[in-house]
């Protein structure tokens, strides 16, 4: 057997890593835990980006509470999120040089009597 934290091998029959003190012969409870803020940080990443960005942070602090559930999903909602908000800015500002073009470019309509 192979200690989870520090990768030694191990006696099969030991409850503590020599080598780094962790406790191996029996299952964490916290390795059971769900990462919600995880999982709700990813799912709002799509569709209100910044609620997604800031539960995937938490989500990934309360990973290690978590036995390390949820880190790679809190990482993804983060990522997503972020790419989500660049991409509404680069929209809205091509949105807006747009709208400022056509406003100054406008040919007026001037009768003559």
């Amino acid at each position: 057997m192979y200690c989870k934290n520090c990768g030694k091998e191990i006696n099969d029959n030991a409850v503590v890593c020599p080598y780094c003190g962790v406790q191996v012969g029996k299952l964490n409870t916290q390795e059971n835990k769900t990462n919600t803020l995880a999982i709700v940080g990813f799912i709002f990443s799509f569709f209100i980006p910044i609620v997604g960005l800031i539960c995937s942070i938490l989500g990934r602090k309360n990973a290690a509470e978590c036995g390390g559930n949820g880190r790679g999903l809190a990482t993804a909602g983060m990522i997503i999120s972020i790419i989500w908000m660049v991409l509404a800015v680069i929209i809205g500002a091509a949105a807006g040089i747009a709208a400022a073009d056509i406003i100054t470019n406008q040919d007026y309509y001037y009768p003559t009597y």
